[in-house]
């Protein structure tokens, strides 16, 4: 069962710095350029999850229950993340209304089933942060220790709940054209979406014509870690016929957080 953690992390209230990734600038923006999707995407996901709560069954649904709550505490601490993003002088109030309009697009001209396949299809994308964020320190090395245990307690949830909206999907006879299909779309609007954000903010950090930056970026994303080759594995791991989401082999990655952090976080 989904344990919900009402966890606080402050991080306008705890000195993070601007740059806070150990890999630099531009690695420091490619996060907080995600971060900004979360409060208007967890909203998008717990409405498309309950929309279909009715075809689940009775544990199914006391786990949409938890998955509903796990998913309102990160977008809390997204926007206090958001805020602190936006205190440091990046555009996140021009930015956020936009992911929040394409969200809305998607529900008014999108039957409800398709927009829960692009649940799926976006859990599969937090799924896949989770492999990298628990599978390889150095996805966090030298971060900032506040944003290093947010990050992780984000991966380590999704991880544990990642399952929820592709078993109600299923319960409410989505099919695999739709399944696919939706995943193709989403995975186009989705990284347009990163570059975007990646430009403005680094537009706004003053970084976007560093040809430094952009090497660091790069190295980060494709040589080491090289986040981006695990990344394009499992994300045709979903095409595969039968394909489910506890196919991502990370419940060790989870119990060994579960293990190292949640203890220190039940204490503050």
């Amino acid at each position: 069962m989904l344990e919900v953690r009402d966890l606080r992390f402050s991080i306008g209230e705890t000195a993070v710095p601007k740059h806070w990734h150990g890999g630099g600038r531009a690695v420091s923006i490619f996060f907080d350029g995600l971060s900004i999707f979360f409060p208007a995407g967890e909203r998008f996901f717990v409405a498309s999850v309950r929309a279909h709560a009715q075809y689940a069954s009775a544990d199914l649904k006391e786990e949409v229950l938890r998955f509903a709550a796990q998913e309102g505490i990160h977008g809390r601490e997204h926007d206090g993340y958001n805020a602190h993003l936006q205190a440091h002088g990046y555009p996140v109030d021009r930015l956020e209304p936009q992911v929040h309009r394409l969200l809305r697009r998607a529900q008014k001209r999108l039957p409800r089933r398709r927009q829960l396949a692009i649940t799926c299809a976006l859990e599969h994308f937090t799924g896949m942060m989770a492999l990298l964020l628990l599978g390889d320190p150095r996805n966090l090395e030298g971060a900032h220790p506040a944003m290093q245990r947010l990050w992780q307690w984000h991966a380590a949830e999704e991880s544990e709940h990642k399952t929820v909206p592709f078993d109600v999907f299923r319960a409410a006879g989505g099919t695999e054209f739709e399944r696919l299909f939706m995943m193709v779309v989403t995975t186009l609007f989705f990284w347009a979406k990163i570059a975007q954000h990646q430009c403005v903010l680094m537009h706004a950090d003053g970084c976007l014509f560093s040809a430094r930056e952009w090497w660091r970026l790069f190295r980060f994303l494709f040589i080491s870690p090289g986040g981006m080759r695990t990344i394009a594995r499992t994300w045709l791991s979903y095409f595969k016929p039968g394909f489910h989401p506890r196919d991502l082999d990370d419940g060790a990655l989870l119990e060994e957080w579960k293990r190292s952090y949640a203890q220190s976080f039940a204490h503050g």
